[in-house]
């Protein structure tokens, strides 16, 4: 398939090591047309998703060059009810320095050229991880609106929103009301997300759809669609939470909706699949999608991001084996 062709004015810096994002996406007023005729023919996706693997093989030295790029896609997270600032500063040093600096000089990498995209953590923990990241360039992201749930009184999300970016937070990963998802109220989900972007002034908004919540593919396309209309600069699956997070088949939906925006409007926006993508090869499957549907700009962390903290000790250790030949022990690579 060829790559999509992307309007120049929508893209800045595009390459490794900026944190320089795409033009923000201003939202467009809702238009229930734009949902008329949204349908997915789900044994069509399969098929597709099904041979995404094994249409293209990445081995040897080019898979090093691939895990090295998904590093830096990495929303480096800790969601956890147990979580201390010690743990988000610890997060934050590896986030820093995501890969051992023996693997980094072994591969011919500067460890000063590689970070993960972000931090993302709970809003309790977001001037501190702002203070650890200090100097990185490095954003930090935080979950908002009740996460993850999203079923707490709406002023209260937008309280949190705002608390979150007066704390330095650059980008607010929110999570929609799955109920207007489920009955088909696209007009109080689009008035939702498009009271959240206007909370999040500076920061990029990136919409959690919950997909294992909203339960039907066409769901996702027209969630996804109305999500982008109302001001989303990126979309993403799911919280980590739900009994089904991010697969492919999903994805496929969803990147395929970005590029029908894209199309209609010339903006870009952003995917991040999370939960579920632990380890090097399904990380490579989604660089591959990324790749073949949308083209080489959402390869990088401008446009792609995982939700992710396991992932990262699997690319290590897949490093360390393209470099020794032996695969390690996880241990010898803690994450926090």
């Amino acid at each position: 398939m060829p790559e999509v062709s992307i309007p120049s004015s929508s893209v800045v810096a595009l390459h490794r090591g900026t944190t320089a994002h795409p033009v923000r996406n201003p939202g467009l007023p809702f238009d229930a047309s734009w949902l008329d005729g949204l349908r997915v023919n789900q044994s069509a996706v399969e098929r597709r998703t099904a041979t995404l693997a094994t249409r293209r093989t990445v081995k040897k030295d080019a898979q090093a060059a691939w895990l090295l790029k998904a590093v830096s896609c990495i929303d480096l997270t800790t969601l956890n009810g147990d979580d201390t600032e010690g743990r988000v500063r610890r997060l934050c040093a590896k986030a820093r320095q995501p890969v051992r600096a023996d693997l980094l000089d072994a591969l011919g990498v500067a460890p000063h050229e590689l970070t993960t995209g972000a931090v993302c953590v709970y809003h309790r923990f977001v001037a501190a991880a702002v203070d650890a990241l200090a100097g990185s360039g490095i954003p930090v992201a935080a979950v908002s609106t009740g996460f993850p749930a999203g079923l707490i009184p709406h002023p209260l999300k937008l309280k949190e929103i705002e608390a979150s970016v007066a704390d330095g937070a650059r980008e607010i990963d929110i999570v929609v009301t799955r109920e207007y998802v489920l009955t088909g109220n696209w007009q109080a989900l689009y008035d939702e997300v498009r009271d959240f972007r206007a909370a999040c002034g500076p920061a990029h908004l990136k919409a959690i759809l919950a997909t294992g919540d909203i339960r039907t593919l066409s769901n996702v396309a027209r969630a996804s669609m109305v999500c982008m209309m109302a001001g989303a600069d990126f979309i993403k699956t799911s919280t980590g939470k739900e009994g089904v997070n991010a697969t492919l088949d999903v994805s496929l939906v969803m990147v395929r909706m970005i590029r029908e925006y894209l199309e209609r409007t010339g903006i870009l926006i952003g995917f991040k699949p999370a939960g579920g993508v632990s380890n090097a090869k399904t990380a490579l499957s989604y660089q591959i999608l990324m790749k073949e549907e949308l083209g080489r700009p959402w390869l990088e962390p401008e446009l792609f991001r995982f939700g992710a903290s396991s992932l990262l000790a699997d690319i290590e250790r897949q490093l360390e084996h393209h470099v020794s030949g032996r695969y390690s022990a996880f241990h010898r690579h803690p994450v926090a």
